[in-house]
């Protein structure tokens, strides 16, 4: 091979050269080359020691929380160390004005005082096992894409299904990896008796709030602490009165001795959704479609939450959970643009893309399958553009818009037939969501966004009740909304009731906010199937490319793309420089909280309580102090995560409990489309810090008891 090819294929991987803290591995398919720079990057703990199906490992003490997040167990008695903002939907639905559990926080004395959450559970992954030439067998050549994905979906589901007809406490789950060339079946076992046991004040769990989201240096003890339940065979089981703390087969040890500079971390849990193979076409597409459509709605929306919730507290309790998950990914699109223009993240993806076409081009076997690879993929990312824009607006202004438009939706989409359990658990859903409903805020929501929306998009992708706005109401978006409340039934639990009790006075589908939600379906469908042969090009091209590129370079270590299935991810604890002449430490301190509360004096944002001051002034900081005398709170390393991760644990080289990992940094926000080796760093929570609030704060040391704590000094 001359110099010149050898440095075009360097160009391919210079967006993102494979290093010891970069990927999100997968524990079952860990080869010699990653298992190899685990160790020359400290790791003491034998490579068996963590993920084993036959024999107790540290796997086995990870969860997968409720589906969105991770979680780890800490105890004999199944406690569970999360996030506060995993645990914060949680916390909401168990406060009230008199009990403002979001504000004061919540400790429970005994395990009777623990709170049921009957919608949440948690995932114990038992094995996987690789079924992609079961599942590829189905598949041929000739095949349209729409076909393969059909062949596919199928054999997915019965690989899945026959791990529960064989013992039904088992879930099995295939997934794809590697944009469908490769599919993983992973058993798991699930627990449904999942009861809060301690969340610290809000002050303290969601300290900095939106300003502080997703920002390096963090001052946030982001933790939750919540208890399994298990029957009696310490086996999965409703909730019940009956049943007893689960006993779990591998309990992770916690870390009193911290870190340093440079020390081996390593976080298991459950990321999400990375696109680390996605084509620059795709990237722009999100950047002007989901991202954007994020940042605008989103804003207009969560500007008339905040100042309502601002203003009142019952508001502030019924919407601080639908807030939280909503301002997330908000700034998250904002952060990732921003970071996919001044990182460059489009012009690596170009060149990456221009050698990979090369590479085709040279090699006759592959230039006669994918010669019009990149043509292909571009021209059909250009037919969909425009209404594939339109449809992430749709959705952020109507699917996810007004709560009246999801009730109505949920309720067309009710399905009575299922099994009395679930029917009486979406019900319960539905009865929360109207719990945590203002009409006069949702009203003012929906006239802004049906103001945004019109905005946004071409004429042609407005929905028929725009046509209703104009001619019936003059183009008064204020007029349509007050008339549409006040005609609805289902603004209000009784016409829910009315349905329900089969009232034939009341006709469903006559109601005009169940007929507004029929007309937005109809509508969304219609734009969908706008695009459906350009979303199956795109679909087959960029798995074709995801394929080729593995081929061009056999020997190089790929890992997968983050599918929220469980993934190792390690490196080192260690500050960056994010530019010029800034030097960002790898921890902070409780001194912090001092002066950020001295700087936002006024911020609701930035509001501590008291006596919560007191005692960091004290300096008592006992066991938990670093070799100092400080109280760290975070740190940060550049371990590989993404959403998902959110309550994942961060272990050291011994597999001990440094804290959980809760956030990523803004300059590094592109980081699901590239690593940024330089830049991209998880941010965690202390699990001293953590231990401290609970002890001295909480006065709840019957919780320490049960917990492993390591410590040399």
């Amino acid at each position: 091979m001359n110099i010149r090819i050898i440095a075009i294929i360097a160009l391919l991987f210079s967006s993102s050269l494979l290093r010891a803290d970069e990927g999100m591995w997968l524990l079952g398919n860990l080869n010699k080359q990653t298992r190899q720079a685990m160790k020359e990057l400290g790791l003491q703990l034998p490579v068996e020691k963590l993920y084993n199906p036959k024999k107790p490992c540290l796997a086995d003490a990870v969860v997968s929380f409720g589906g969105f997040c991770s979680g780890v167990v800490v105890s004999d008695d199944g406690l569970v160390f999360t996030n506060h903002h995993c645990g914060f939907s949680s916390v909401q639905q168990h406060s009230s004005v008199e009990h403002d559990y979001l504000k004061d926080g919540f400790v429970a004395r005994n395990r009777n005082e623990e709170l049921p959450n009957p919608e949440l559970y948690v995932r114990f992954l038992l094995r996987t096992e690789n079924v992609t030439k079961r599942v590829l067998k189905a598949t041929k050549p000739s095949m349209t894409e729409s076909e393969r994905r059909v062949a596919v979906d199928s054999l997915m589901l019965l690989i899945g299904n026959e791990v529960g007809d064989r013992d039904s406490t088992l879930v099995g789950v295939v997934d794809t990896y590697y944009a469908g060339n490769e599919f993983w079946l992973s058993v798991y076992r699930d627990f449904n008796d999942v009861r809060l046991v301690f969340a610290p004040p809000s002050s303290i769990g969601k300290f900095g709030w939106d300003t502080d989201n997703w920002v390096w240096p963090r001052h946030t003890g982001d933790f939750c602490v919540f208890r399994i339940y298990a029957d009696k065979n310490n086996q999965p089981a409703n909730y019940s009165p009956d049943n007893i703390p689960y006993k779990a087969s591998y309990v992770a040890p916690i870390s009193l001795d911290g870190y340093k500079e440079g020390s081996f971390c390593m976080t298991l849990g459950y990321p999400g959704q990375t696109e680390r193979f996605l084509s620059s076409f795709g990237v722009e597409e999100r950047m002007g479609g989901m991202n954007q459509a994020m940042i605008d709605v989103r804003g207009v929306k969560q500007a008339i939450w905040k100042r309502e919730m601002d203003r009142r507290p019952d508001i502030r309790i019924k919407y601080a959970s639908k807030y939280d998950e909503s301002s997330n990914y908000w700034k998250n699109s904002i952060g990732m643009n921003k970071a996919i223009r001044e990182l460059s993240v489009l012009e690596k993806k170009r060149t990456a893309e221009a050698t990979l076409r090369q590479w085709i081009q040279r090699t006759p076997s592959e230039r006669e399958k994918l010669l019009h690879l990149f043509s292909s993929l571009e021209l059909n990312y250009k037919d969909r553009r425009e209404v594939n824009r339109a449809m992430a607006y749709f959705g952020e202004s109507f699917i996810n818009g007004p709560e009246l438009i999801q009730l109505a939706l949920e309720i067309l989409n009710f399905d009575f037939e299922a099994e009395s359990q679930q029917v009486t658990l979406r019900l319960e859903k539905l009865l929360d969501k109207y719990a945590n409903f203002d009409l006069s805020i949702d009203k003012e929501v929906f006239v802004a966004l049906l103001k945004e929306y019109r905005s946004k998009v071409d004429t042609r992708y407005l929905p028929p009740l725009y046509q209703a706005i104009d001619s019936a109401y003059g183009g008064n978006e204020h007029a349509y909304v007050d008339s549409l409340y006040a005609q609805t039934q289902i603004a209000t639990p009784r016409g829910l009731q009315r349905f329900l009790e089969r009232d034939t006075t009341y006709h469903l589908l006559e109601d005009p906010a169940i007929a507004l939600g029929i007309d937005l379906i109809v509508k969304y469908y219609d734009m969908n199937h706008a695009t459906s042969t350009a979303s199956e090009e795109i679909e087959r091209g960029e798995r074709l490319m995801s394929d080729a590129l593995r081929r061009m370079k056999v020997d190089y270590n790929f890992y997968p793309d983050a599918n929220s299935t469980l993934r190792l991810s390690f490196g080192t604890v260690g500050g960056y420089s994010p530019f010029d002449g800034a030097a960002y430490d790898y921890y902070t301190t409780v001194k912090g909280i001092f002066e950020k509360v001295q700087e936002h004096q006024g911020d609701p944002d930035f509001a501590i309580q008291p006596e919560l001051l007191s005692l960091f002034a004290s300096g008592n900081f006992g066991r938990y102090a670093d070799e100092k005398g400080e109280m760290n709170v975070c740190f940060i390393s550049n371990n590989d995560i993404t959403g998902g991760n959110s309550g994942s644990a961060m272990f050291n080289a011994r597999g001990e409990l440094l804290g959980l990992a809760f956030d990523g940094n803004w300059e590094a926000m592109s980081g699901d489309i590239v690593f940024e080796p330089d830049l991209q760093r998880c941010i965690g929570v202390d699990v001293r810090y953590m231990l401290f609030i609970i002890e001295k704060y909480g006065k709840a040391g019957e919780l320490i008891k049960e917990l492993k704590l390591n410590a040399s000094k």
